[in-house]
């Protein structure tokens, strides 16, 4: 499909798994995507990947508003027009050093990335966007924040990724008609996390999908693709759930 051809599109948290797809994604659809992260050359390797279509690369941390503040700046005045912006960037407590953390330092990390840093930049770009031609957003949530999950980390993500959903259906009445807001809410992915998990957790993730199968990031850019193409034109304040078939236990 070329349903893409002529829009700009930035994706955020495009260095890796999850963004990275879903660069590669809009990019293979017409799109010229513009790619934000916060290692150079991570972002380098995505940007000769999307060749002719890499729009820009911009590098910020998004855990202070700061870094938020910056990227909206550098942004809005090297690109032209944004008609969709996506939102992945997000904290990693799963791995590396960050998962031998506290309950608290988790919660304080993906508070100020995966909600606080979702909502100012969605709020910004949004009003830019509106103010220009209008366009698409899609944010992150999860598909078990409004079942819940047991463990410190179902009560983290139902508490963050529950906030973001939430914010999303309000955004999108403060910003209908120009511009369309939807989120996508991830079941059981194969990230980082996900390729190096327990056996327990192997067959847990496959038995909680009716699909019979872990997700993968291209079938979230699948899903992100739908969002932000003309063929969603008619849908806004949607919490899509990408998880196989979610079934209970």
């Amino acid at each position: 499909m070329n349903d893409l051809a002529g829009q700009t599109v930035l994706v955020t948290g495009a260095t890796r798994g999850i963004g990275r797809a879903v660069a590669l994604e809009l990019a293979a659809a017409g799109a010229r995507v513009a790619i934000h992260g916060r290692n150079a050359a991570g972002a380098a390797d995505v940007a000769a990947a999307l060749g002719a279509a890499h729009a820009g690369t911009f590098l910020a941390d998004l855990g202070a508003p700061a870094g938020c503040d910056s990227l909206v700046t550098a942004a809005t005045s090297a690109l032209a027009t944004i008609d969709a912006l996506v939102l992945i960037a997000g904290a990693d407590v799963l791995t590396g050093d960050p998962a031998k953390w506290g309950f608290e330092q988790k919660l304080d990390e993906l508070l100020r990335v995966d909600v606080m840093a979702t909502l100012l930049l969605a709020r910004a770009f949004g009003r830019w966007m509106r103010d220009h031609a209008g366009g698409a957003i899609v944010t992150i949530g999860w598909d078990q924040a409004h079942t819940g999950m047991e463990g410190d980390s179902g009560e983290l993500f139902a508490a963050t990724k529950g906030a973001v959903m939430a914010f999303t259906k309000s955004l999108a009445k403060s910003l209908a008609p120009q511009v369309r807001v939807n989120c996508v809410a991830p079941g059981w992915i194969r990230t980082a996390w996900g390729e190096g998990a327990s056996d327990a957790w192997q067959q847990r993730a496959v038995r909680e999908s009716m699909l019979g199968r872990w997700g993968t990031p291209e079938d979230i850019a699948g899903a992100v693709h739908w969002l932000v193409s003309p063929q969603a034109a008619f849908v806004t304040g949607q919490i899509i759930a990408v998880n196989g078939g979610f079934r209970s236990a």
